[in-house]
């Protein structure tokens, strides 16, 4: 697949040396052959096509002419020279300008020659010019003209260009690689799918996506070079959940026992959503066939995700488990208890908490129960994966919000029983679906895509800070019929760099307008220690407290039925993702309920459009689709520390289509040939045993 040679480190490579090599692999991550190979160009100036000097203007990138030199002359005085040049052609003239290396290209050029000229063109004093174009002498007999070819154009930085890399000290490197190495080249993909997907061979892919020698080969190069980035993403993915399933075994929920049933007859307080019911069947499905379930529950925010999550977990407890839930922070365990307690009453299950801020008496006391299985569910925070929690039999791990955990993390509370238990991910972020199969590609996916019958959509309006005084009015009216108002600030104290309304200002301006001893506020933000956020929380949730002034502290884990009013302060400031999140804390009760965004008077377009979204359509995957076309994969919260999207060239916005061919590609293959044994498929065993002898798997393509 590789070749040992790729593997050489970049200062062997002619041209490169210590000093340069040492800023290759500070600024660009350069360190060997292969990381220099994978550097791709973002973009190539077309020298394939001759303008005519009449068709130049200033808004053109860089433009290839043929013209003849009709005069040139050294205008200036001694401390500021400049050479100016006149190429005429039979639709115009234009000027050249030199300020440098004035006297070299003053004798270079001779008057009445007709040369090539590349450039960029510019505008000055209200004429059409070209500063220091390349120019190379015209041959009318020469079977070729000029640099006829697509150029490339590598990422650089001010260091690198210090060491002569610019893009064409990039380029010459890249020249001296490919000559060195192309023979070497070995293809990564079976002949049989080369055909059917109508791939180039990887070495002229290679080939022409640093020296594309025209734009369908580039083309071409683009889309095999893509398609390897998918394929093998998927052919790894989806090998380790084949791997899962085969080398783990999972424990086995073959009752639907006495507590499911009864809370199913009794305790349910509403109907399930249809979405509801066909997530606990694939979970139920997953659950009793011996093999370890690792699935992802997506689920709007108020979709009911927390009852499936309890029925499943009452599943792992009629067939003689425990089960835990862990959620990134003690506010939203301290909800998720609250919320399973309320649901499944006392008498039901045994139920406890775990968070840092459990007092040490206590901590004994449920490690003790854990250990002799008199405790069935423990819901808590990272305090679950401590060491000393030791379960006696555990069965089922629910991990919300699991992007706020790192791996290692969640793969503790895996190790807390002889069979690794099930694993039910749940995420109230709906995630685009091309990024799903990207990085859950080896994970069942569930998505509940109803929202609980009788809750009323939210009604989304945007206001702008002349507008003001109406908000106020508004909350006032909301109070007045008894209801409850949060107030979201971005930021708890001023930015000298963000002019945003924050939250001490804000505090000034509310408690103004909402006077004692007729409003009562509460007020919560990550600075307060966790046993005053709590107190002020608790506060809200009794309604003692009419109006919550916050930073996003409150994105997830707050549940109060009562608050039908969410103003969003700077809501340009914020994410569609995030915007979404925090409308999802009002609209849990039966009351009509409102979000409020509001914006500054100068909107830049992407702020127009996250707020238009967010008015048009309260959709949580429609959301999170324009999202990903916003930001792009890389800004994606919790897709930076995957490690899977490694993407040089496909981009899941614009590739959504080959994704989908690379994906099934994969699939069909491990129908066809799980263990990757058939001859035809060596290469791609190849490819899982350069893996076990530890290369970079994100480095090949």
């Amino acid at each position: 697949m590789t070749t040992q040679k790729l593997q050489t480190p970049i200062e062997y490579l002619k041209g490169v040396g210590p000093q340069r090599a040492s800023v290759l692999k500070k600024e660009l991550d350069i360190f060997t052959y292969q990381d220099l190979l994978l550097h791709y160009p973002f973009r190539y100036i077309d020298r394939t096509h001759f303008y005519k000097i009449k068709e130049l203007h200033p808004d053109l990138s860089f433009i290839q002419i043929i013209g003849r030199v009709v005069s040139k002359e050294i205008l200036g005085d001694k401390y500021k020279k400049r050479l100016v040049v006149q190429l005429k052609d039979e639709t115009g003239t234009i000027e050249l300008v030199w300020f440098q290396s004035i006297v070299w290209v003053e004798k270079s050029l001779k008057s009445g020659s007709v040369y090539i000229i590349f450039g960029r063109p510019s505008l000055f004093n209200g004429r059409v010019s070209i500063p220091h174009p390349e120019i190379e002498l015209y041959n009318p007999n020469a079977s070729k003209q000029g640099n006829l070819s697509l150029q490339p154009v590598y990422n650089s930085t001010e260091k690198l260009k210090q060491f002569s890399l610019d893009t064409k000290g990039i380029q010459r490197l890249q020249a001296c690689l490919l000559e060195l190495i192309t023979e070497e080249l070995e293809e990564t993909l079976p002949e049989y799918l080369l055909a059917k997907h109508q791939l180039i061979p990887r070495k002229e892919a290679l080939l022409n996506i640093h020296f594309p020698e025209n734009n369908q080969l580039l083309a071409s190069a683009q889309h095999r070079l893509k398609f390897d980035e998918f394929f093998f993403i998927q052919l790894k993915l989806l090998k380790n959940k084949l791997l899962r399933t085969k080398k783990f075994k999972g424990v086995q929920f073959t009752t639907v026992g006495e507590k499911f049933t009864s809370f199913y007859n009794n305790r349910l307080p509403f109907d399930l959503t249809e979405a509801q019911k066909r997530v606990i069947k694939e979970i139920r499905a997953n659950t009793q066939n011996g093999a370890q379930m690792n699935r992802l529950l997506q689920g709007d925010v108020g979709s009911g995700k927390t009852v499936v999550a309890l029925m499943s977990m009452l599943l792992a407890i009629d067939n003689g488990y425990q089960a835990c839930i862990m959620a990134p922070t003690e506010i939203l365990a301290q909800q998720h208890y609250d919320s399973i307690k309320n649901l499944a009453g006392d008498d039901l299950i045994q139920i406890d908490l775990l968070t840092g801020s459990t007092k040490k008496k206590k901590r004994k006391e449920l490690h003790q129960q854990l250990e002799s299985g008199t405790l069935n569910i423990l819901v808590g925070t990272h305090a679950l994966i401590e060491d000393s929690v030791q379960f006696q039999n555990l069965g089922l791990v629910v991990i919300d919000e699991q992007h706020r955990f790192g791996v290692e993390q969640r793969a503790k509370l895996w190790q807390k029983n002889t069979i690794p238990p099930h694993i039910l991910v749940m995420t109230a972020t709906p995630i685009p679906r091309t990024l799903a199969m990207t990085l859950y590609g080896d994970l069942d996916v569930s998505i509940i895509n109803e929202l609980p019958v009788g809750r009323k959509p939210i009604q989304t309006i945007h206001l702008y800070e002349n507008q003001r005084l109406r908000m106020f009015g508004f909350i006032r009216s909301e109070i007045a019929k008894g209801r409850q108002v949060y107030i979201v600030y971005p930021l708890i104290k001023e930015s000298e760099k963000l002019d945003l309304l924050h939250l001490e200002a804000g505090i000034e301006v509310i408690t103004r307008e909402f006077p004692l001893p007729d409003y009562r506020i509460s007020i919560v933000h990550g600075k307060l220690s966790p046993t005053d956020k709590a107190f002020e929380m608790q506060r809200f949730i009794k309604g003692e407290t009419q109006i919550m002034v916050a930073t996003t502290v409150i994105e997830v884990g707050v549940n109060v039925p009562n608050a039908s009013v969410m103003i969003i302060e700077n809501a340009e400031r914020f994410g569609l993702s995030q915007l979404h999140q925090l409308r999802g804390r009002v609209g849990r009760g039966a009351e009509q309920s409102f979000c409020i965004l509001m914006s500054g008077n100068k909107l830049s377009s992407d702020a127009k459009v996250r707020l238009q979204t967010m008015v048009r359509t309260a959709d949580g995957f429609e959301i999170s689709e324009i999202d990903l076309q916003l930001r792009g994969p890389g800004d994606m919260e919790g897709t930076r520390q995957s490690g899977m999207l490694d993407l040089k060239l496909a981009d899941l916005t614009k590739d959504q289509q080959l994704l989908q061919e690379a994906r099934q590609s994969v699939i069909d293959l491990f129908k066809r040939d799980p263990e990757l044994n058939q001859p035809e498929n060596k290469i791609l065993q190849d490819y899982f045993n350069q893996k076990e002898r530890g290369i970079s798997w994100n480095k090949i393509s």
